[in-house]
């Protein structure tokens, strides 16, 4: 963890700087481990020197075009290559503007990695008795091979996508972790490379008229092969450590002590939450860095500072937590209204299990990372305003209702795309007094089944975040289990803990029966 009065917009700079310094040390030593004692221990300086002056240049070259290519956990679709070049005589809107600069990003990446693969493999493979000739044919050729074939393996695999860690760790104990993993891939990826980098040298004329000896033939691939897997090695090490270094948790908070953190700690992280770009690292580190502050116990004084008396800062920290999960949960209730009507207008035509339909959600469900985080902040806020709210500003303020009837709106609005009926079968404590039971509750929606194919991606998203939202939902009622309790004894819970106006998703009449199942520990 950093804790540094650095401005927030330079945060993510700091860190491709250095992920970009730091990446030349296990290069450093993997270069010299392979070159001096293995392949060619009796090499001239000069030689050795040009060879490693290269071999950095490629490296570099490799770590900037993936640290310019990474993006947050919620990532823009490329757009297809046939779709791209056709389109570009046509006007672009702005959506497709934003996915064509992916595709160009990564199409940039697989050049520079096809480019890097040919100066580091023939770097490490170069050897005395080898001329300009068969450097070219022999090693470059294949080193180029292999590097395009691992930029396509790494975009196909979407391995440019930043994963946050679930337990944050120091950064030293993170990378030592990864190494097993990247050592195993690297031997598999080098098998592969060698397999296939192999065939196009087969039909080249120049290599079928030369004759080489069997013993060099044979020394010659095994140069090759440890050379392949020198550089997969290293760029599985640069893409291990740059996870570790970019998903870091940064606090954004002035050093304990300063006159800034007595009067004002949290407009950093507010600054960086509210004034950062969609979608951003930069914004991501700032709800990493808020969710972690919220549900632990290690920044109490951070924490203490949002139940300021005149409740501003609360306020503000409620509204860009729940700010991802009414967009999440406004979204998906449009896109099924929007379904339901185009399988009315086609006389329900298509299929419940098309997956066309459940593409229009993915790019929502693209955000869970972000999602979760601001579940879990605004529960565990509420959680602890329960004994640390000096002033009451979380009831007075109104963010309780808020942030329950946000969560209880997400989780119906989730639970209906992944096709869960969103009209509840009454409960007992809905009986009338005579034993008659009143009307089944319902949305107003028809249940339209959006995602009845189960094990896909979406669905398997989709089936984490009610998860995430479940147990926020939980832990509030669990706090304040006597409050409601006593509320819903006295008949004013929908007014105590719902918003007055319509919610997001459903009825207040369905969300006041989805909080009652919570209350009895019913709700699953």
């Amino acid at each position: 963890m950093s804790s540094s009065p650095v401005e927030p917009e330079t945060v993510v700079k700091n860190r491709h700087l250095g992920f970009l310094i730091w990446q030349s040390i296990p290069s450093t030593a993997i270069f010299l481990l392979f070159k001096l004692l293995v392949l060619s221990p009796r090499c001239s300086i000069l030689t050795f020197l040009f060879t490693l002056s290269t071999f950095h240049v490629s490296q570099l070259a490799f770590s900037s075009a993936l640290s310019f290519a990474s993006s947050p956990p919620q990532p823009k679709r490329p757009v297809p290559p046939l779709r791209l070049a056709f389109s570009l005589l046509s006007s672009w809107s702005p959506d497709f503007r934003r996915r064509a600069v992916v595709s160009f990003t990564l199409m940039l990446f697989v050049a520079v990695a096809a480019a890097s693969g040919f100066l580091s493999v023939a770097s490490v493979c170069w050897l005395e008795g080898f001329d300009g000739v068969e450097l070219f044919w022999r090693v470059g050729f294949r080193g180029f091979v292999c590097g395009l074939l691992y930029a396509f393996f790494y975009v196909y695999k979407q391995r440019w996508v930043l994963e946050f860690p679930i337990i944050q760790r120091p950064p030293f104990f993170s990378f030592k972790m990864g190494l097993p993993s990247a050592i195993k891939k690297a031997l598999k990826l080098s098998g592969a490379a060698y397999l296939f980098s192999a065939l196009p040298v087969v039909f080249l004329a120049d290599q079928l008229k030369s004759e080489v000896a069997i013993g060099k033939f044979i020394s010659e691939q095994i140069t090759f092969y440890i050379g392949t897997f020198a550089v997969f090695l290293c760029w599985e090490l640069d893409h291990h450590l740059h996870q570790v270094l970019h998903t870091k948790r940064f606090m954004f908070a002035p050093p304990k002590g300063s006159a800034a953190a007595e009067t004002n700690p949290s407009e950093p992280l507010l600054a960086a939450l509210e004034e950062s770009t969609p979608s951003s690292l930069l914004q991501y580190l700032a709800y990493l860095d808020l969710c972690m502050v919220c549900e632990n116990n290690v920044d109490t004084w951070r924490r203490a500072a949002f139940f300021e008396e005149t409740s501003e800062t609360y306020r503000r920290v409620i509204n860009v937590s729940l700010k991802p999960l009414k967009q999440l949960a406004t979204k998906l209730g449009e896109g099924m209204e929007a379904g339901s009507v185009d399988k009315d207008i086609s006389n329900q035509l298509l299929s419940p299990t098309d997956m066309r339909v459940d593409s229009k959600y993915s790019e929502e469900l693209n955000n869970f990372q972000l999602c979760s985080w601001c579940a879990r902040t605004a529960a565990s806020l509420t959680v602890h305003s329960h004994k640390e709210d000096r002033f009451g500003v979380a009831q007075l303020s109104g963010s309780n209702i808020d942030v329950i009837s946000t969560l209880l709106s997400c989780l119906l609005a989730v639970e209906a795309f992944m096709g869960k009926k969103t009209n509840l079968q009454a409960p007992h404590h809905l009986m009338g007094p005579a034993g008659i039971k009143w009307a089944q509750l319902n949305t107003g929606r028809r249940d339209t089944g959006m995602v009845k194919k189960r094990g896909g991606l979406l669905h398997s998203k989709a089936f984490a975040m009610a998860d995430v939202l479940r147990t926020s939902i939980y832990c509030i009622v669990s706090a304040f289990h006597d409050e409601m309790i006593s509320s819903a004894k006295a008949g004013v819970l929908e007014k105590d803990w719902l918003v007055s106006g319509k919610p997001l998703f459903g009825t207040r009449e369905l969300l006041l029966q989805k909080l009652r199942l919570f209350l009895d520990f019913q709700a699953c």
